[in-house]
């Protein structure tokens, strides 16, 4: 938590830039003459577009962002006008729940659109927003995302110099196969029974239940890791009202350390989201508390209420993923395993073709594939990884498929560092070492079964031969592979009753 890598202060940089975007947005609405309600809208709305946005290309983060009023309008709209009606409210409530998972089949585009929408909608209850404050909340989100933009493609245009990483696409399907028509269903119910229970403790706090439940859905695809998130989520949330008990109230809603505080929740927020679930959760609920406190409702009572609609909403969210079309931990885990090894095949492919002379060989960009995708392993194993995980065997062979992962990556990287070198040359023994690269990934990708089938066809004495010593930092990186992916095999082949994740 402490010590996470930042490489290129990218976190910093971001996290920076955000504040900067935030401060402004609520600048611009308070020079215009905007109202509290209408300021906090615009900085919420300006903190979302930076933080949702996250297209592969600067121009379609551009577009993207020109569309979030086509999906937050709308919403506004309705969530105003239905205030005082509370079955339509939480009829179209939930509806816009479901559009929005159901909107990330879309990739990157689809995901900020969807949360966009389904923010709007919360930040309305959230602020109590009546009907006729509707045209100065249009006003302060459309300033709010001019800012963000002017902050984010013209005065700190990061991305020109270091190009954002793409998301790795979830796997295709069809109907109740597909991942987002499954987890539109399971992030429905859950909000659905999240909303009920959360208007029996409170009728006017029910939101931040059904809040929960729609971010602890937000980028997971198992239930494991649904799971995990919820916990997190209500770890962050508690040490956040413990913070908020000790600074919000003593400042009851003093404008100036309150702005200050806020900043530091927005660049906390934004520089802990990619390594720590739990702190980004704690900056969030300072923040919430610190705008309570500009609000003038702020008190020991509503920090408790929101603690207890938080463990309603990671409550209700467990039960979704366990009762309503679950996806094991399992089947997920292996899923992103797989096509990590399968970038590395890629990629020594791509590498010896370079070395060998190929001008159009080109490792890097799945060097680069492949980072994202051990993100996704990293993701997937942390409900096995856990500290509270009680599968000890399961937790150390995860364990060691995960540093196993990073050293292949350390390899890969090295191979392609040698293989961009104009110097380097092509080694005949390059070939015979990629293939047994090839080979090595091949056979953890084959089922058991088929591998048995294999062995009981192949003659005796034809067993591959073993990798030589290799020379030559080439040679040297391959070599590396080789005995990386031999060691793959034990924690990644277990006893059909001890699965390296449980079912």
């Amino acid at each position: 938590m402490f010590v996470a890598p930042d490489p290129g202060r990218a976190r910093l940089r971001n996290a920076s830039r955000a504040v900067i975007g935030v401060a402004l947005a609520v600048a611009v609405a308070e020079l215009c003459g905007l109202s509290l309600v209408a300021s906090i809208t615009g900085g919420l709305a300006a903190l979302l577009a930076l933080f949702t946005v996250t297209d592969s290309t600067v121009r379609a983060q551009r577009v993207t962002t020109a569309l979030l009023p086509a999906a937050g309008f709308p919403v506004l709209a309705l969530a105003t006008t239905l205030h005082g009606v509370p079955l339509a409210r939480d009829a179209v409530f939930v509806a816009v729940v479901f559009a929005g998972v159901y909107a990330r089949r879309w990739g990157a585009r689809g995901h900020a659109l969807g949360i966009f929408a389904f923010m709007n909608f919360f930040i309305t209850q959230f602020l109590h927003a009546r009907p006729g404050q509707l045209p100065e909340l249009y006003a302060a989100v459309a300033l709010a995302l001019l800012s963000a933009g002017a902050v984010r493609f013209v005065l700190w245009p990061i991305e020109r110099r270091v190009p954002p990483a793409a998301v790795p696409p979830a796997p295709p399907g069809t109907g109740l196969a597909r991942p987002t028509t499954r987890q539109a269903f399971q992030a429905t119910a859950a909000c659905a029974v999240a909303l009920g229970i959360g208007q029996a403790l409170s009728e006017d706090r029910w939101y931040w239940a059904v809040g929960t439940t729609w971010w602890i859905f937000v980028n997971t695809t198992s239930r494991g890791e649904t799971l995990v998130r919820g916990f997190r989520r209500v770890v962050g949330t508690v040490f956040g009202i413990g913070v908020g008990l000790l600074i919000a109230i003593p400042l009851n809603g003093a404008p100036a350390p309150t702005a200050v505080l806020v900043a530091l929740c927005v660049f906390g927020i934004f520089y802990t989201a990619a390594v720590s679930y739990s702190w980004m959760m704690l900056a969030v609920t300072v923040m919430a508390g610190l705008l309570y406190g500009l609000l003038g409702v702020l008190d020991p009572g509503l920090l408790v209420l929101r603690l207890e609609q938080t463990a309603v909403g990671a409550v209700c969210a467990g039960l979704a993923v366990i009762l309503v079309l679950p996806v094991t931990t399992h089947a997920t885990n292996d899923m992103w395993i797989q096509r990590a090894l399968r970038c590395v095949r890629t990629c020594t492919a791509e590498a010896a073709a370079r070395l060998a002379g190929s001008p159009v060989a080109d490792p890097a960009p799945h060097a680069a594939e492949l980072e994202l995708f051990l993100g996704r392993v990293r993701l997937s194993l942390a409900p096995l990884v856990h500290p509270l995980s009680p599968y000890r065997g399961r937790k150390a062979r995860a364990r060691r498929v995960l540093a196993l992962l990073d050293e292949c990556a350390v390899e890969v990287r090295g191979l392609v560092s040698v293989a961009a070198d104009p110097d380097a040359s092509h080694d005949a023994r390059l070939a015979a070492a990629c293939w047994r690269v090839e080979a090595a990934v091949e056979a953890l990708l084959t089922p058991e079964a088929e591998r048995a089938a294999e062995a009981e066809l192949r003659p005796a004495g034809a067993a591959v031969n073993p990798a030589r010593p290799a020379s030559g930092p080439a040679l040297a990186h391959l070599h590396g592979l080789e005995r990386l992916l031999a060691q793959l095999d034990g924690p990644l082949r277990s006893a059909s009753r001890s699965p390296l994740v449980g079912a």
